[in-house]
């Protein structure tokens, strides 16, 4: 199993928002602004979806990847650390998915 974490790839994609747009796509994004990497996101997401509908496990695993990145691209506009991503999924364990829902329903 690899080490490789979403804190790494957080740094990762902080480190690259740095350089030259000309020389990094993560810069590229970030100086595109948040719709642009939002979109780049959902067309990500989509292909991700396409691949799981399709029983296509590889193309998923590559996909996936590519939803992880964006959406790391795109917490990182929007200045939320990753962990404030995963304190919100730890939140949410405490109770079932099915409570966790029906209580925001009833908000």
């Amino acid at each position: 199993m690899s080490g490789f974490s979403l804190s790494d790839l957080e740094r990762i994609v902080d480190e690259r928002a740095k350089a030259s747009p000309d020389e990094s796509w993560t810069a590229k994004l970030v100086a595109g602004g948040q719709q642009k990497a939002a979109k780049k996101l959902g067309e990500e997401a989509i292909e991700a979806v396409m691949a799981a509908v399709a029983n296509d496990r590889d193309n998923l695993t590559y996909e996936a990847a590519d939803v992880l990145y964006h959406l790391l691209v795109v917490l990182k506009i929007a200045e939320i650390p990753v962990e404030n991503v995963m304190t919100e999924l730890a939140r949410r364990t405490v109770q079932s998915g099915l409570k966790e829902k029906a209580s925001r329903q009833s908000s």
